[in-house]
């Protein structure tokens, strides 16, 4: 099973953080470790997959808080496991209750604020991103949890890379000139990525407490893509938690 994980947050023991992948599944063809029961795939499967991650985290399905992920901007602060209503980040300051963010394209953005010990899963998909989720999740924070932007660390996962996200000219016009190139067909390759870096940048995190992935979705196959396969196409978790 691979697992990606994070140079700036594993600089912290107290924290755990790991993103799934395709490898180490036992779901049939592109479903691979497929994580999700929202697409088609058969849920004995699923619950398999799930057992088999979260046990090479090291916690149990018991311990972790859901999405019920709606490319919204709501934001929720969370103090047990299980589901929640609709969703697209969690907020906890729990120690030893674990995060998930479901993700197939979209990035998982992850916050951890070590002076408060606080953290942030985060679902920012091009809606999310162009509702400004980030920054809204860094106010969360603020607001409820005292927060200082300064001490914040960021990372943002795999996700649809520049190289191959196109989108029409609508979605383009939403973010910064900076986020988006014209291609020959009309359209344009959106950095997404890019965009969320630029919402860390203008709230106050420091550009050296931010590590960006540099892996697109689409093009690589260890990552789940629904760009790329459609229906076939599984879904990855992205999970953050302070350690109890």
């Amino acid at each position: 099973m691979t697992i990606v994980r994070s140079e700036v947050l594993t600089k912290f023991p107290q924290l755990l953080f790991g993103m799934s992948t395709v490898s180490g599944g036992v779901s049939a063809g592109t479903f691979g470790l497929n994580l999700s029961f929202n697409v088609n795939d058969d849920p004995a499967n699923v619950r398999e997959n799930r057992r088999k991650f979260f046990s090479a985290l090291g916690i149990t399905e018991e311990c972790v808080a859901f999405t019920h992920q709606q490319h919204t901007s709501h934001i929720l602060s969370v103090s047990v496991p299980g589901q929640n209503d609709t969703c697209d980040a969690l907020v906890t300051d729990k120690k030893g209750l674990f995060l998930a963010i479901s993700v197939a394209d979209c990035a998982p953005v992850m916050l951890y604020d070590p002076r408060k010990s606080v953290i942030a899963g985060i679902h920012a998909g091009w809606r999310g991103t162009a509702k400004r989720i980030v920054e809204k999740s860094i106010q969360h924070m603020i607001r409820d949890n005292g927060t200082e932007p300064a001490d914040l660390i960021a990372f943002i996962g795999p996700s649809a890379g520049k190289c191959c996200y196109e989108v029409g000219e609508e979605v383009a016009a939403q973010f910064p000139n900076e986020c988006s190139a014209k291609n020959g067909n009309g359209k344009y390759f959106l950095d997404v990525k890019h965009a969320n870096l630029v919402q860390l940048l203008e709230n106050g995190v420091r550009n050296s407490n931010i590590e960006v992935n540099k892996d697109c979705t689409i093009h690589n196959p260890l990552f789940h893509s629904h760009r790329r396969d459609g229906k076939g196409s599984g879904r990855m978790f992205a999970v953050i938690g302070l350690q109890s």
